[in-house]
């Protein structure tokens, strides 16, 4: 496989990867609310198949083109059961098992997983601020988890993160505009979803309420569909160890937002622990302003 230059790249944006922790980290305490009316299946599949939906209609409306290619249409349909069905299982399925806090801090572990497949796929090497900031976050992220414990789901969180980690890679590889991906992986990932639901679950047990309907619409079109199509667009531009460090603010969200909204207790320990995830973060924009510049040579060589 050809590596892809990793010099030059540009910065994620800060603005954009903060709507798109927040909204993330604020879709735990969706699912926690979900869960209540609706088994795990069957919850994240009505999620899935809404933002598909949402974003079929966009890609309609702007003419995005469909994918071509067999390749193409295969490693849609992987990243479909992979970052999809398979995360999204495992993240609804982990979260009934333990604390909101402990599911947002085991299912975002991509910055540490993204590592070596990204230094191996697209010549990224770490660079060692980033690492450190990686490091520091995932000391953080235990010092949160530890006093609440980890419960049944955590295997199930940790298979969600391994899963969005190869997501994350094959968004990079694969040839396709940021909104058409998100749809079709969505549809795809919808659909074995649904299948493996009513095998395991069996018809829909669902009682409908103003509480669930909300919850599924902000996290089908703000949680999934907008914010997979912003973090595409990120994978596809920026450098994935600074882009994935983003995502330790995930957890900081989902635990503030479960404290104030649901009501879950935390220690002073963990409040220690979202003080130095803070600090892994501005860690790493100190990293990412370090960074090489981009130059009309180094994009012309990208290019």
């Amino acid at each position: 496989m050809t590596r892809i230059g990793a010099e030059g790249r540009p910065a994620p944006r800060p603005w954009r990867m903060i709507g798109i922790t927040f909204a993330g980290g604020s879709c735990y305490l969706t699912i926690s609310v979900a869960l209540r009316d609706a088994p795990p299946l069957w919850a994240a599949t009505l999620r899935v198949l809404i933002a598909a939906v949402v974003l079929v209609a966009i890609a309609g409306v702007r003419h995005a083109p469909r994918p071509r290619g067999r390749r193409t249409w295969l490693l849609v349909v992987v990243m479909g059961v992979l970052n999809v069905a398979v995360a999204y299982w495992a993240m609804f399925a982990g979260l009934s098992g333990m604390s909101t806090g402990a599911a947002t801090v085991l299912a975002n572990a991509q910055p540490l997983l993204i590592l070596l497949p990204a230094w191996w796929l697209f010549g990224e090497k770490p660079r060692t601020l980033t690492v450190a900031a990686m490091l520091l976050g995932a000391v953080g992220l235990v010092l949160v988890a530890l006093p609440s414990g980890f419960g049944s789901g955590a295997a199930l969180a940790l298979v969600a993160a391994i899963a969005t980690t190869a997501g994350t890679l094959l968004a990079r590889i694969i040839d396709v505009p940021p909104l058409t991906l998100a749809a079709w992986q969505f549809l795809i990932g919808g659909a074995v979803l649904a299948v493996a639901a009513f095998l395991v679950e069996g018809p829909p047990l669902i009682h409908w309420n103003t509480g669930l309907v909300l919850a599924l619409l902000y996290m089908a079109v703000i949680g999934t569909a907008l914010s997979t199509v912003a973090w595409i667009s990120e994978t596809k531009r920026a450098r994935l160890d600074q882009l994935t460090t983003w995502t330790l603010l995930v957890p900081v969200f989902g635990i503030v937002l479960s404290v104030f909204v649901l009501g879950e207790t935390q220690t002073l320990l963990g409040w220690v622990g979202v003080a130095v995830v803070l600090t892994a973060l501005v860690v790493n924009v100190v990293a990412i302003r370090r960074q090489r510049p981009v130059t009309p040579a180094a994009t012309s060589a990208r290019l």
